[in-house]
């Protein structure tokens, strides 16, 4: 199985809400030891743990497909599950997806136009601007600080989500661990 978080490269990014991926990514990274495979192709890092690789394009949002497909292509899998920021959702709130369309993402366009719609979609909520000329600048900005301290609860649950997804149906985990309303306190 491939795990993709998307989110930007650099240090700029790091903490924006277009990062939370990565941010998944890391959590799980911390959880289990993987190794890091170089191979310049893959325009991304990738680690292997088990059968399993996790990955975070290193393209830029817009092109995250390229990465997508250069290790699905390689290794020949099947299964990819992609963790993604979701202004269409409120912040906190966590949905799975399989397929569908891209809702305006450029890193969800650009891997379906890559690797076709048929994958798994991690979304997680992160709420959004209320003047839609504003949308830019708001997921490339860190979270607020009332959202920082719930961050890492949330990155915590979806990370456990993700490792069910290892062992259980998606839909199974989905009516096990999505977030449908989230109240910032």
């Amino acid at each position: 199985m491939l795990i993709v978080g998307l989110g930007n490269p650099g240090s700029a990014y790091t903490e924006t809400r277009h990062n939370i991926g990565f941010m998944v990514i890391d959590e799980l990274l911390k959880r289990h030891s993987g190794d890091f495979v170089k191979k310049a192709s893959f325009e991304g890092e990738l680690y292997k743990s088990n059968s399993h690789f996790y990955l975070k394009p290193l393209t830029y949002m817009n092109h995250s497909g390229r990465a997508v497909a250069a290790v699905k292509n390689f290794y020949k899998i099947d299964d990819v599950i992609v963790i993604h920021d979701d202004l269409d959702l409120p912040f906190g709130t966590l949905r799975f997806k399989f397929g569908g369309g891209h809702g305006g993402h450029n890193g969800l366009k650009s891997t379906d136009v890559s690797i076709s719609r048929e994958y798994l979609r991690i979304r997680m909520g992160i709420g959004k601007p209320t003047d839609k000329g504003q949308v830019v600048n708001y997921v490339l900005h860190q979270f607020s600080e009332q959202e920082i301290s719930h961050l890492q609860t949330w990155i915590s649950h979806t990370a456990d989500a993700v490792e069910m997804l290892l062992k259980m149906p998606w839909e199974d985990v989905a009516s096990k661990y999505s977030i449908k309303k989230f109240q910032l306190q």
